[in-house]
């Protein structure tokens, strides 16, 4: 740089050496000049002002002042035992320097102030003979020993107030020429040179000057760059010095302190105010001249940053000790030592650390990543470590900025205006890969090859190049690392080497899409890291690895070419790092924290994990193997990465590294089974292994606690690493697993090595079941966001469809009964089982652990229990496995078991007290029972996923319904009128029945027929019932004619057996009477007790009514009317007239009216006993509308995604938006990915969620409108709801995929003014808030139509406020908080996402629920899912959120890499699973059946009808009307 110039080092030598011979008392003896100095300086030193009142000076002319100089110049060189002497001359000099200020002081001579500059100059070359050594005290060794450590200290702190003085000066003054900075720096080099090239010894003035005499140096450098810019000469004089100094470590200090504040200032113009800025001391930015200018501190950061050269040059001892200063002590050693071997060489490998420190707080400032002053030098000791507090940029209300990236700490991001990689590398490339091969076969290579060239030289003397000093050293002992001393052997460089690999991992993280790096920095880097990553014998976690994978946790994410080399050495880091529970860290200077390095790994992990499916059989080569071996391929890394993957699981203990694990796992699960679903399919497994039975796989069933151990405890899979720790196979036996279990023979062996190759999706999802569970009981119990990953991930797990492995057990019950069972049935009925015990577990935990928390992770246990049950209907009907859920379910019901063990009497319902855990446990425990007897086995039905409920209402059953006269409905024409037609009663307080008595049109049978709508908490149910004496099979034939006729006579007389009747048995007359034989008298008793005549008497009347009835008969014969001329019988007309509602609640027990028990306390009082039944008021005009409301209450969770595509480098919502116009063009990909969410539904035809309020769960348009609405439709994306959306639904979720265009925003605008306007005049009726969103204006203007589609309502998401089960039910309030929006955003630039605008695309983002809560949704409430697609085919996530507790859900984890086979799945799931933590977060959240409860307490309350039991009665009697 400076190499045509020359440099001024001869001109600094001859100032310190000649420095004694400027005065003329050297002429005399040293006492006769002591004497005269003592005399003169003492009368000078009284006019100064500092012991009395400065007085001005009696010098007027030149000679006198030179003549006064001279003494002073001699007095300065005076032994430092004339302390005071030397102390008066420099408070002289000092006081007379002051002639360069604005204000001179009044005891400065006159010809001083005349001319400043001359006399200043010369006071500067005199001020050398007070830091030269003295005579006799040349070398500073002997030089302490023979000085006190006071008179050094006494030194020292004159050489401080010169020091002060200068560098005052040099700040205030306005006239200094050219020649005085010149004089001044040389002054600066000459004294650091004397103070600083010596090797260090402790406590000597160069070691109490060091750091003030370069700081000083360095200040005034950096003025004189600003009053006059020094020449390139000085310059390279400067660099030169610097090079002699190496050896102290305050000069890399103070080095690294000027370029940080230079940096900050050259950010601000080459960058902008936007960037981020440069987070340094106070006191370090004070550094930089406030008038410096932009290009003179651009050429003065260059300038700096090379002036001690390349940094790799302290790893060389050899280089440093090569001064005369090292010779000479070399020279005087006692028992002789080569110059490297000085105790202050001991330092290098500190130097060092700090000086590639410095370089990279130099990158992370370029990077974006802003951080406090690396090390603040004016108070930093040797050791000093770099404090690096991240700081954010400014936040922008409109930006992604303001939302912190998911997770426990916030990352600092990369500025989006930052450099190029190549830009960064053509600064510090160099220094960084050569610093980064320190040690590395690479290195050492070389080391021994300069050694050979060395070696075929004869010795010689070595000259260097400056100063003509002389080193003794031999050329081949440069380098032979056996001739150095313990502490400077080449691994005492490990902690700079491992910055520097650091620093170039942050580099190449930081390359932005489309970026392209050259082929060069490539090439260097990767063998950079693949010698860094070498792993040593031990096994152990050096610096330079751990600072690899601290800081290239997105180096697998960012399109890298070739980066795939890297891949197995990556791996084998990752098996040290991960499976290890307690890493061993060979840690020298830095420390790490454990947690932080496992969760980059993990980072890194989540990266990779996808691509030996992605890639499968494509080789990886090797950088420095022969070409002869076999190279790797992707696939086989496959079992490396899932070992990798489980024994981290089984030994992580950070709540949200398991997060990070569990959503990669997953991951994995998933994509290996749309992997062999897509690709494999008809195939063998991946090993291709044919010639195995079907027992093959058997063991991964893991179907007995025994084999479950022994696969935890014994085998190492993939033999590579430990499988699960004792500590968790301890504790296995605590929850039991099937009891069938133990019957079934198997050989282990063989099936563990089936299961350990993981070559198949049926052995991972085994091996993920049984680890999840039995983590989630044994460690994770406690902790509530790592309990619902595990459960999400169950979840997941639950809806995968496993590829059938033909694997059976034979399973002998205990009645001997043999049973043939599929081992996945084993495997869902243990993870069923593992997931009650888990509830019951935390159910029964003591009263001060029962919080919102582990409420919160029951009612998710719950939810996935029905995920279980519902994906494999089948559990149900295994007899354990029914029963372990229902005790569950009971549990979460009542609060306790009927029956807590197998011995004990199981207590009855009536009997039990009910105590749930909460409210919220027990509407999850009820939802679980709803879904057992509804719809396990049973969805989807008919209707389609779209509903769980009856697509049909009064209107549409009355359409169908024939009237007695065969007319049909006739004049029914609104829901108010069809209403009219049926008895609406309630059961329980919280089902409505809506009866029909008139028969549908379709059965012509006339038996008594009831229909039924029931409106419950789970949903609307419509059913026929009817009265039937004979099966429907037999009922087709009439068993009745018109005329059946007289059947013929039987003449024939049956012969009669006569036999002697007899009242008693046989025998009776042998058995003795007994008193009671006596109580009834005999005739002849009666006889004698009331005499003869009164027994004549009723004789006689039984003779006359004999006669009386014999008469009557024969007149009856006689007559026309007897039964001998009757008619022939006639049957009866067919009844059509039924009481049917009377029948159907008489039969079903709806009448049973309860008697009074004056036992109970609340009819003692006189309060009438709970009626089954209660009585609706139809007649109400509001009551259609609430039922209607009811209906529009949905008994389902509904959620909403907006999808949005972002072309590279948009930025505002009218441009993203744009995309989605018909014209636009987009990635195909991205097509695909939407086509994976969900299915493509018509709106006009939907009956369920459709992303807006107005048009869910109602009855639809005809088909004429559906077909035309179609027609209309030409863009194949067009799902922004108008007419087509993106949906799914299981059984307990409604999700929507919205793609919003500018149609969104128009309707919004619609929606708003009309759903205002209903709002303000609806605000004083008190179900308003259950009117939401409802049909207005032009909106209801289309007539409804008889259709089988679902005319269910709208629900919030977010909760009402819970008015939970009173005495009264209160009215429902409005919503506390905002809905929450989820955004799926894919991105062409990675980048976008630091600017997508979240605030200004909420206009588009309305379902018409916003209006009922009580605040907006915000920018910073929203969830947002970046996908970006790499150029390998692969995407990668970005996860952004509101910071809370709850806020990331699996399986998407912040970073993570997918394939596009599983994208849409995983999104999917990731959206259902953050709503459900919202909602369990939520306090005020009730669920769908809750809300659909208290509406139906609602509408009890306000229509209900007092009758008495008489009055009910009658009522039933009533027709409708």
């Amino acid at each position: 740089m400076y190499s045509e110039w020359a440099s001024l080092s001869t001109q600094i030598s001859a100032n310190s050496c000649g420095a004694q011979c400027f005065s003329v008392l050297n002429k005399f003896p040293a006492s006769a000049g002591r004497e005269v100095v003592i005399s003169v300086v003492k009368q000078l030193g009284t006019n100064l002002g500092i012991t009395q009142n400065a007085e001005p000076s009696h010098l007027v002319k030149d000679e006198e002042v030179k003549w006064c100089m001279d003494v002073i110049c001699f007095g300065l060189s005076l032994p430092l035992q004339e302390h005071e002497t030397i102390k008066d001359c420099v408070n002289v000099y000092c006081e007379w320097l002051t002639a360069l200020h604005p204000q001179p002081r009044i005891s400065v001579p006159k010809p001083i102030c005349e001319d400043a500059n001359l006399y200043a100059r010369q006071i500067i070359n005199h001020f050398h003979n007070l830091f030269v050594p003295r005579q006799g005290e040349i070398l500073p060794f002997l030089y302490q020993s023979k000085l006190g450590s006071d008179t050094i200290k006494r030194q020292a702190v004159l050489c401080h107030r010169v020091l002060r003085t200068l560098q005052q000066t040099a700040q205030i003054s306005q006239q200094m020429d050219r020649q005085t900075w010149d004089t001044l720096l040389l002054f600066l080099l000459a004294i650091n040179e004397i103070l600083l090239a010596p090797p260090t010894v402790k406590d000597d003035v160069g070691d109490q000057l060091c750091e003030r005499v370069i700081s000083v140096l360095f200040e005034v450098w950096l003025l004189a760059c600003v009053r006059c810019f020094p020449s390139p000469s000085l310059w390279k004089t400067l660099q030169e010095s610097c090079a002699m100094w190496r050896h102290r470590v305050a000069l890399v200090d103070q080095w690294n302190r000027v370029n940080l504040a230079l940096t900050a200032r050259l950010l601000e113009f080459s960058y902008g105010p936007d960037f981020t800025q440069l987070k340094i001391a106070d006191e370090d930015s004070q550094l930089i001249p406030a008038g410096m200018s932009n290009d003179c501190v651009a050429q003065t950061w260059y300038r700096f940053l090379r002036m001690i050269g390349n940094p790799t040059a302290l790893c060389s001892p050899h280089l440093i000790s090569k001064s005369s200063h090292f010779v000479q002590w070399a020279l005087t050693h006692e028992k002789g030592a080569e110059t490297h071997q000085h105790p202050c060489l001991q330092m290098l490998p500190q130097i060092f650390l700090n000086a590639i420190k410095g370089i990279s707080s130099q990158v992370d400032a370029f990077l974006g990543l802003s951080k406090t002053a690396l090390i603040s030098l004016t108070r930093s000791s040797a050791n000093a470590a770099a404090p690096t507090t991240p700081t954010s940029g400014p936040p922008s209300s409109s930006s992604i900025n303001s939302l912190p990236s998911i997770g426990t700490e916030v990352r600092t991001t990369l500025s989006v205006a930052r450099p190029k990689c190549n830009s960064i590398l053509h600064l510090f490339g160099e220094w960084l890969f050569e610093a980064a091969h320190i040690g590395g076969d690479t290195w050492l290579q070389n080391r021994k090859r300069q050694a050979c060239e060395a070696s075929k030289r004869p010795s010689s003397m070595i000259m260097e190049n400056r100063k003509g000093s002389i080193s003794l050293s031999q050329p081949n002992s440069l380098n032979d690392p056996s001739s150095l001393p313990p502490t400077l052997t080449i691994d005492k460089y490990e902690s700079g080497r491992a910055e520097a690999i650091g620093t170039l991992c942050k580099i190449f993280c930081a390359k932005k899409t489309g970026e392209e790096i050259l082929p060069v920095y490539l090439a260097r880097f990767y063998m950079a890291l693949q010698q860094c990553l070498k792993i040593t014998e031990s096994k152990e976690c050096d610096e330079t690895l751990a600072s690899i994978l601290l800081h290239s946790a997105d180096l697998f994410r960012l399109d890298l070419d070739g980066i795939n080399v890297l891949l197995p050495g990556y791996i084998a880091a990752l098996e040290i790092v991960l499976p290890d529970k307690d890493l061993k860290l060979k840690t020298q200077a830095t420390a790490f924290n454990r947690t932080d390095l496992r969760r980059s790994a993990i980072n890194i992990l989540l990266s990779i994990m996808v691509l030996p499916l992605h890639y499968h059989n494509l080789p990886i080569r090797n950088l420095t193997s022969d070409s002869n071996e076999k190279p790797l391929t992707f696939i086989q890394l496959k079992a490396r990465l899932m070992n990798i993957l489980m024994n981290a699981l089984q030994v992580e203990t950070d709540a949200q590294n398991t997060h990070m694990l569990l959503g990669g796992l997953l991951l994995c699960v998933q994509d290996a089974v749309t992997f062999e679903e897509c690709e494999l399919s008809g195939n063998e497994h991946l090993s291709g292994q044919t010639g195995q039975n079907h027992e093959d796989n058997l063991l991964s069933s893991a179907c007995s606690e025994r084999s479950a151990s022994l696969v935890s405890g014994t085998v190492s899979f993939g033999g590579q690493t430990p499988a699960m720790s004792s500590r968790d196979t301890a504790s296995a036996h605590e929850y039991p697993s099937l009891t069938i279990s133990d019957d079934i023979s198997v050989d282990f062996t063989h099936d563990f090595e089936s299961i350990a190759s993981y070559d198949n999706a049926h052995a991972l999802f085994v091996r993920a079941t049984y680890l999840v569970c039995h983590r989630l009981i044994s460690s994770w119990k406690t902790d509530l966001n790592v309990s619902l990953a595990a459960l999400e991930l169950l979840s997941g797990l639950a809806r995968l469809h496993i590829r059938e492995t033909d694997s059976l057990v034979k399973i002998v019950e205990p009645s001997q009964n043999l049973t043939i069972i599929s081992t996945d049935a084993l495997e869902c009925k243990r993870a069923v089982k593992w997931i009650c015990d888990y509830i019951c577990y935390q159910c029964s935990r003591p009263p001060p652990a029962h919080s919102k928390d582990l409420h919160s992770t029951i009612v998710a246990a719950f939810q996935c229990t029905a995920a279980w049950l519902m994906q494999h209907p089948y559990l149900l009907q295994d007899k354990d496995c029914l029963q372990t859920v229902l005790e569950v379910v009971e549990l979460g019901i009542s609060g306790t078991k009927s029956q807590s063990k197998n011995g004990d009497l199981p207590k009855f319902k009536d009997e039990k007290e009910l105590k749930p855990a909460s409210m919220r446990v027990r509407d999850a425990a009820e939802n679980l029972l709803t879904i057992i007897l509804e719809q396990v086995g049973y969805f989807p039905s008919e209707c389609g996923p779209e509903s769980i409920s009856s697509l049909l209402n009064e209107l549409a059953l009355i359409k169908h319904c024939t009237h007695p006269t065969g007319d049909g409905s006739v004049g029914v024409c609104n829901t108010e009128q069809a209403i009219s037609k049926f008895k609406y009663f309630v059961t329980e307080n919280s089902t409505i029945l809506a009866l029909l008595e008139e028969p549908l049109g379709n059965d012509q049978d006339p038996q008594p027929t009831i229909t039924l709508l029931i409106r419950g908490p789970f949903g609307r149910h419509a059913w026929t019932m009817q009265l039937r004496h004979l099966p429907r099979s037999k009922s087709g034939i009439k068993y009745h004619a018109v005329n059946p006729g007289r059947p013929i006579p039987l003449n024939d007389i049956t012969q009669r057996p006569e036999c002697e009747q007899k009242n008693f048995p046989e025998g009776v007359d042998k058995v003795q009477p007994c008193v009671a034989d006596y109580s009834i008298p005999t005739i002849e008793q009666i006889r004698e007790q009331y005499g003869a005549s009164i027994i004549g008497d009723l004789e006689a009347m039984l003779e006359n009514q004999s006669i009386h009835e014999k008469l009557a008969w024969a007149e009856s014969d006689n007559s026309m009317d007897s039964l001998s001329h009757a008619q022939e019988c006639i049957p009866p007309a067919v009844c059509h007239e039924f009481h049917a509602a009377r029948l159907f609640l008489s039969h079903f027990g709806f009448l049973n009216f309860e008697i009074r028990n004056p036992q109970n306390p609340n009819e003692s009082l006189g309060a009438p006993p709970q009626r089954p039944l209660i009585v609706l008021d139809t007649t109400a005009s509001a009551f259609a509308a609430d039922l209607e409301n009811l209906d529009k209450l949905s008994a389902r969770t509904h959620d909403t995604v907006y999808v949005f595509y972002v072309k590279a480098g948009q930025t505002s919502a009218s441009q993203i938006i744009g995309n989605m116009a018909e014209d636009q063009t987009y990635d195909s990909h991205f097509a695909n990915m939407l086509q994976t969410l969900g299915w493509p539904v018509q709106v006009a035809d939907h009956s369920g969620w459709t992303g807006f309020v107005h048009n869910s769960w109602s009855l639809k348009n005809t088909t004429e409108s559906t077909d035309r609405n179609q027609s209309n439709v030409s863009n194949e994306l067009s799902y922004n709801g108008a007419q087509h959306v993106l949906y799914w639904a299981d059984v307990s979720a409604e999700i929507a995929f919205v793609v919003p265009n500018a149609w969104n925003m128009r309707y919004n605008s619609d929606i708003d003014s009309c759903s205002l306007s209903s709002n303000i005049s609806d605000q004083s009726t008190a179900s308003n808030v259950w009117m939401r969103g409802e049909d207005t204006g032009p909106l209801k203007s289309k007539p409804r139509n008889l259709s089988l589609e679902l005319d269910t309502g709208s629900r919030n998401k977010e909760p009402i406020p819970p008015t939970r089960r009173k005495g009264t039910v209160s009215k429902p309030v409005l919503l506390a908080q905002a809905p929450t929006k989820i955004f799926l955003v894919w991105l062409e630039s990675f980048e976008d996402y630091l600017n997508f605008p979240v605030e200004d695309l909420l206009a588009y983002a309305r379902t018409g629920e916003e209006l009922h809560s009580m605040q907006m949704p915000k920018a910073a409430d929203c969830h947002v899912i970046f996908v970006h697609s790499l150029q390998s085919g692969l995407l990668r996530v970005k996860l952004l959120g509101p910071s809370g507790r709850m806020s990331f859900a699996t399986p998407l984890v912040d970073g993570m890499v997918l394939s596009r086979r599983i994208v849409g799945n995983l999104v999917r799931q990731t959206a259902l699973n953050i709503s459900r933590r919202r909602r369990l977060d939520n306090d005020n959240y009730q669920p769908p059946h809750v809300r659909r409860r208290l509406k139906v307490q609602d509408i009890v309350q306000k229509y209900k009808m007092d009758l008495t039991e008489a009055e009910l009665l009658a009522h039933l009697f009533h027709r409708s009307i």
